[in-house]
């Protein structure tokens, strides 16, 4: 019996590890009554209903308010949201990077998360990708945007909890909280863009005027300095591109400049916002 127990529990001890899949183990009985335990289907043999536990990893490091690093030495990126920058490199902090990651250190450091991981499992930096869960089950991804902390950043292929946090990052919009109240990131007409462009993840507005084809982008044309781009692999998760021609819109992202004009590349509908005066109609969550 001391055998059976000590296989059984070395079978659920490895099932409750955080691995992504795992075999079935059957159990069967031999014409002596005794109990076997396997990965090997059996004729005479039944499923063993175990179900996976989750691994909890205690946060060692909080680098800034969407960067993390593990007990295990593992650098999590937070998946589907963007936190401003924070003081590195000599460069300054961007408006809202403190606070952040002040409150992500306050609500994680030294205390265990569990990843739930999407499509790409690291970015090109070789950090992980992750949605970072506490043991009390609260989503951290999810509540830096609900708390005005965070803007709303998804990253195709990966689009788990996508609904969930433009849900939230609209509500958290409308009401003006965190990043939303800062003058910092108030929305800018394309036609006052200067020389220097505009550091940072920034919001513009204006009239679509062209929208042009090429093997890899659909552009939207603003005007002679500015267009933004689609890359035409997601082009499936957006409505019509035509729709958009003639309607003025706000989209954010983070600016780029090639010979004299600035460009913004889109990856997912959430960055773009159709403007109606005053008043805005948000990507709608299905």
């Amino acid at each position: 019996m001391k055998i059976l127990f000590a296989l059984l529990t070395t079978l659920v001890l490895r099932l409750c590890l955080p691995f992504p899949a795992y075999a079935e183990v059957y159990q069967w009985q031999d014409s002596n009554g005794n109990k076997h335990f396997t990965d090997r289907l059996n004729p005479q043999a039944k499923v063993l209903d175990i179900k996976p536990g989750y691994g909890f990893l205690r946060v060692k490091t909080v680098y800034d308010g969407d960067t993390v690093v593990l007990e295990d030495g593992r650098k999590i990126r937070l998946l589907g949201i963007n936190t401003p920058e924070v003081q590195h490199r000599g460069n300054t902090a961007d408006a809202g990077g403190e606070e952040a990651k002040n409150w992500l250190t306050d609500k994680l450091l030294n205390n265990k998360v569990r990843l739930v991981i999407d499509s790409e499992k690291t970015d090109k930096y070789g950090r992980t990708l992750a949605h970072l869960f506490t043991e009390k089950k609260e989503h951290i991804n999810l509540q830096l945007v609900a708390a005005g902390l965070a803007e709303v950043s998804i990253y195709p292929p990966n689009l788990l909890y996508a609904n969930e946090l433009v849900a939230a990052g609209n509500k958290a919009e409308k009401a003006k909280l965190g990043i939303w109240q800062r003058p910092e990131y108030a929305l800018i007409p394309v036609n006052e863009l200067t020389e220097e462009g505009h550091p940072g993840w920034t919001r513009l507005s204006g009239k679509v005027i062209a929208v042009r084809n090429s093997k890899k982008f659909v552009y939207l044309e603003f005007s002679s300095r500015f267009e933004a781009r689609i890359e035409r692999a997601w082009l499936h998760l957006f409505p019509d591109i035509n729709d958009y021609l003639g309607k003025t819109l706000e989209v954010r992202g983070w600016l780029n400049k090639s010979k004299g004009r600035f460009s913004m590349l889109i990856r997912h509908p959430s960055a773009i916002k159709m403007l109606a005066g005053a008043s805005e109609t948000f990507y709608k969550v299905f």
